[in-house]
């Protein structure tokens, strides 16, 4: 559900606005609006060091997968740690560009073999110069002919089809081939070695420095904390509204009502700060913050994917969560791959960050769902348990591919349904119960529909001027007052516009709920194959060896059908959701995450 706000508006003298902000952020439990809030220089250089944090985090943690990688000493402070790794990562990266271009060019100068630069110049000024060639392989012995006895042509090195040669000629004077003019190498390729070399040592120093800023992560991470905390206090300070030739401030706060108490007694003490306290209004920016239980909790990871619901409507959190588990276990439609995911979960459970945690809670209840769907669909690592022998006494309760396909289209319609009449209830609540008649009227021509065609199949008759009143009131709740501030015969032509929007636009959206069914059968299919080649290729070998083999292929091509599957399974349902779900029951997102002004943690 969505956390109960209140609004405060704070006004105060100027030059006590610092000292109450101060108090504030000690306080921890208010967020200052700065809508507008431009950055000035010191700001802006801020957001950088922010940026650079946040590359620094990325830095370490690509570090640490660098085979053979040990952390060094940490550095004492954590300022000194990251003013460290900027110099170490930036000479890193400039070093990088050096290295591969020294090493470049002592490649290009190893055809030339060692020689003295020094002589070369000598020789040029005594009136022997030497140039240096290149021809193709097939090229050179025409090179020769063209050369004859006026010119030396003097061969060096071959390689990669290439031969390279020395002229002695007069500089600049015309030479009788066609071939590819080198410059003259300035030093050899031992001497370039040796500048490698120098380079390489220096490299070795930069990531020792790297390796102790590796080290003092955490207090790297402690270091970009306080700057986010001087950011955000210096941008609440430079977001109040200056009235009274700038004497006066008035700024705008929220707190959560259960909190807002403690932020009144806060107020108390600075009895010149005058304060008005009020419930957000629709036209409010209000800040949002979730508060759902153990179960729904996972599932909020999901919608903060897409974005947060706005203020004052309905956090569907708890309502697509169910549906999305389900979604989930659907696709992935394997009793076996769930049980790898709820052992994974134990896993995850282990790292101690609340983040962690709610994705371990996560992927344990989608494994779940896994694991049940799994057994309904008879499918055990790619093995069909109907054609088990300990499960020939329920054969016929496995779900087959029609039943598949059929409860794809009708879990889409269920969804669907239940969106509609989430909707209803939030229009309702916001703006009165008038105003969601049109979805109402909707609601009713669908359900006597569906009434109509599926309710005699169960065994539940009902007479069909039943269906008929239901339908006939739905559809002039949703021709005539879809939009009550109209006259009900203006209504009708947006009606009938409405009419065709919504009928096809249910037949897209249940016909996307197919994508459950085909995830599921690919999954299966594919887990099916591998078992066939496991033991298909393997017949004919040797029993050790054929049993190896089996391991192996079986390993491998789960492995991969898992990955596949779950990400499948993790993406389109999140899409329905998105969608499907969020579309029908009329979500409002905002960006504005509740975000209280307060002190880095210690």
């Amino acid at each position: 559900m969505i956390v109960k706000m209140s609004k405060y508006t704070f006004v105060l003298y100027h030059e006590r606005q610092k000292e109450f902000l101060a108090a504030l952020q000690e306080l921890g439990l208010v967020d200052i609006t700065t809508t507008g809030w431009e950055a000035n220089g010191e700001e802006r250089a801020m957001l950088a060091e922010l940026e650079q944090h946040r590359a620094a985090k990325s830095c370490f943690a690509e570090l640490a997968k660098e085979e053979g990688f040990e952390p060094g000493e940490p550095f004492s402070d954590g300022e000194e740690a990251f003013r460290q790794y900027l110099q170490a990562s930036a000479a890193i990266e400039e070093l990088k560009g050096r290295l591969e271009k020294a090493r470049r060019e002592a490649d290009e100068l190893a055809v030339w073999g060692d020689f003295s630069p020094e002589a070369v110049k000598k020789l040029a000024e005594d009136g022997v110069v030497l140039r240096f060639f290149s021809v193709y392989d097939s090229e050179f012995a025409a090179v020769r002919r063209a050369a004859g006895d006026a010119i030396i042509v003097e061969p060096v090195a071959e390689r990669e089809g290439r031969t390279y040669f020395v002229v002695v000629a007069p500089d600049g004077g015309e030479i009788p081939f066609d071939a590819q003019e080198q410059k003259a190498p300035e030093t050899t390729a031992a001497g370039k070695r040796r500048e490698i070399a120098a380079m390489e040592a220096q490299m070795d120093e930069l990531q020792a420095v790297m390796a102790r800023a590796y080290a003092s992560r955490d207090a790297i991470e402690a270091h970009g904390e306080r700057l986010r905390e001087r950011l955000d206090f210096s941008r609440a300070a430079g977001s109040g509204r200056r009235e009274v030739e700038n004497r006066l401030v008035i700024m705008e706060g929220w707190a959560t009502q259960e909190t807002s108490a403690r932020v009144d007694e806060l107020l108390e003490e600075y009895p010149d700060v005058v304060y008005f306290k009020e419930k957000p209004t629709p036209q409010d920016d209000t800040p949002v913050v979730l508060k759902n239980n153990r179960f729904v909790n996972p599932f909020e990871v999901i919608g903060q994917f897409y974005a947060l619901p706005k203020y004052g409507t309905m956090d569907l959190t708890a309502f697509f969560g169910p549906f999305y588990m389900i979604f989930f276990g659907f696709c992935l439609g394997d009793a076996g791959y769930g049980l790898i995911l709820v052992l994974a979960s134990f896993f995850l459970r282990r790292k101690k960050t609340t983040a962690m945690k709610q994705i371990a809670n996560l992927t344990l209840l989608c494994g779940l769902a896994s694991v049940l769907f799994g057994f309904l669909a008879g499918s055990f690592f790619g093995v069909q348990l109907a054609g088990v022998k300990m499960f020939a006494g329920i054969r016929e309760k496995f779900f087959d591919t029609d039943m598949l396909f059929t409860l794809s289209l009708g879990l889409g319609l269920v969804q669907i349904i239940f969106a509609l009449g989430l909707n209803i209830v939030n229009v309702s609540r916001r703006f009165g119960f008038k105003y969601s008649l049109g979805t109402l009227g909707w609601l009713m021509i669908l359900v006597g529909g569906l009434g109509m065609m599926f309710m005699p199949g169960v065994g539940i008759v009902l007479p069909s001027p039943v269906y008929y009143i239901v339908m006939g009131v739905g559809a002039v709740l949703m021709l005539f007052l879809h939009n009550p501030e109209k006259n009900p015969l203006v209504n009708f032509g947006s009606g009938l516009w409405n009419t065709y929007n919504n009928v096809t636009g249910l037949l897209g959206d249940v016909l996307s709920y197919i994508r459950l069914f085909a995830l599921c059968l690919s999954g299966g299919t594919l887990a099916l194959v591998f078992n066939d080649l496991a033991f298909g290729l393997t017949a004919d070998m040797p029993v050790v060896v054929s049993q190896i083999v089996a391991i192996i292929i079986l390993l491998f091509g789960h492995s991969i059908n898992l990955f596949m599957s779950a990400l499948g399974a993790f993406v389109h349902p999140m899409r329905l959701t998105f969608v499907e779900f969020y579309k029908n029951a009329g979500f409002e997102s905002t960006q504005r995450e509740f975000s209280p002004l307060r002190k880095a943690e210690k």
